[in-house]
C-alpha cells in the first residue's frame, strides 16, 4: 500500500544539523527544491513561511489560500500541502523538528502558541505592511544566522525563531483568540488530549463515547468544550478528521477507492462513499478525476 510522500528536513538541506533545522531565502528554497514543492507532499517537521513579494495559491489539506504581500503561513507536522505561484515569490522559509524548539525552551511549548494550538486554526497570517517590515527582520535575522559559521549557532536560530514566534501570536491573536486564552486550563488540556487521541484512533474509532471515555469526562461535557473553543461538535470533528484522511489517500496513493474505504474503517463502500458525498458534493471517484491532471 502506497502512502502520501512524507519530506523530512534532511531532503532539503544535507550539511548543517539537518535533520532539525532549516532556513532559506524563499526564491532560492524554490530554485533548489523545485521538483518537490509544486507537487502535493507532507512533512514530519513544522514550518514558518512569510512572503514579501508574490502572488499564486497555497493549498493545505485541500483548502486554498491566496498568496500576497505579507502572508505568512504555518504548517504542523502531516499536513499535505503544495504552491503555485502567478508571480514570482520572495521572502523567507525556516522548519525545525519539534524536539529542537521544545528542548531548547524547557518552558515554552509550540502548542502554546495559536496558530499551533489547534489543527482547526487557520494556517495563515496576512500582515499589514507595517507589520510585514518588522516580521521581515526577524526572519533575515535567522537566514543569515543559518548561513554564518558562528559558535551557538543552533541556540541563537532557535531564540530567534522563538521571538519569531511571539512577535507573530501578538498579531494573530485576535480578540476573539484572546478570549480562549482565558479559558480555563482544563478545557485547553482536554482539546489538546482530544485531539492528540483523534489522530491514533480515528480510522477505528467513530463514536463520540469511546474519546469521552479515554479523557474519563461524559460525552457531553467533551462536547461543551469543543464547541466552546471551536464550536464544533465531537462528532463533527471525528467526521471531517476521517474525510481529510479520505481526500488524501485518494489523491496521494494508489489505493483502490474500496481498500481507503476499509483503511479508515468502513466495510461497506457504499455507505463510506454516502458519507464522503454528503460533506463534499462529490463521490469519492469524482474527487480523485478532479485531481488527476
Amino acid at each position: 500500500m502506497k502512502r502520501i510522500p512524507v519530506l523530512n528536513i534532511k531532503t532539503f538541506e544535507r550539511k548543517f544539523n539537518a535533520s532539525d533545522l532549516y532556513a532559506n531565502d524563499f526564491a532560492n528554497h524554490i530554485i533548489s527544491n523545485k521538483n518537490l514543492v509544486h507537487k502535493p507532499h507532507t512533512h514530519d517537521f513544522y514550518l514558518c513561511v512569510l512572503f514579501t513579494e508574490g502572488s499564486g495559491k497555497h493549498e493545505i489539506d485541500f483548502a486554498t489560500y491566496p498568496i500576497q504581500t505579507g502572508s505568512v503561513f504555518f504548517l504542523n507536522p502531516g499536513q499535505t500541502h503544495f504552491w503555485q505561484f502567478d508571480s514570482q515569490p520572495e521572502g523567507y522559509i525556516f522548519f525545525h523538528s519539534l524536539e529542537l524548539f521544545e528542548v531548547s525552551f524547557s518552558k515554552q511549548r509550540l502548542e502554546n502558541f495559536p496558530f499551533y494550538y489547534s489543527v482547526n486554526n487557520s494556517p495563515v497570517l496576512n500582515l499589514n505592511s507595517n507589520e510585514t517590515a518588522k516580521i521581515k527582520i526577524r526572519f533575515e535575522e535567522i537566514y543569515t544566522e543559518y548561513r554564518s559559521e558562528n559558535n551557538y549557532k543552533t541556540e541563537k536560530i532557535t531564540s530567534l525563531i522563538n521571538l519569531a514566534y511571539i512577535d507573530l501570536s501578538r498579531i494573530y491573536s485576535t480578540e476573539k483568540e484572546e478570549e480562549k486564552s482565558k479559558l480555563s486550563s482544563t478545557y485547553s488540556a482536554t482539546l489538546r488530549a482530544f485531539e492528540k487521541l483523534l489522530e491514533e484512533y480515528f480510522k477505528s474509532e467513530k463514536a463520540a463515547s469511546f474519546y469521552a471515555e479515554k479523557l474519563n469526562i461524559t460525552t457531553k461535557h467533551l462536547n461543551r468544550i469543543l464547541k466552546t473553543i471551536l464550536n464544533k461538535t465531537t462528532t463533527g470533528l471525528i467526521k471531517e478528521r476521517t474525510l481529510l484522511e479520505a481526500k488524501r489517500l485518494i489523491v496521494h496513493t494508489e489505493n483502490s477507492l474500496t481498500e481507503i474505504s476499509e483503511i479508515l474503517g468502513y466495510e461497506d463502500y457504499a455507505y463510506f462513499s454516502r458519507i464522503f458525498k454528503a460533506k463534499t458534493k462529490q463521490t469519492p471517484l469524482s474527487f480523485k478525476n478532479k485531481y488527476s491532471h
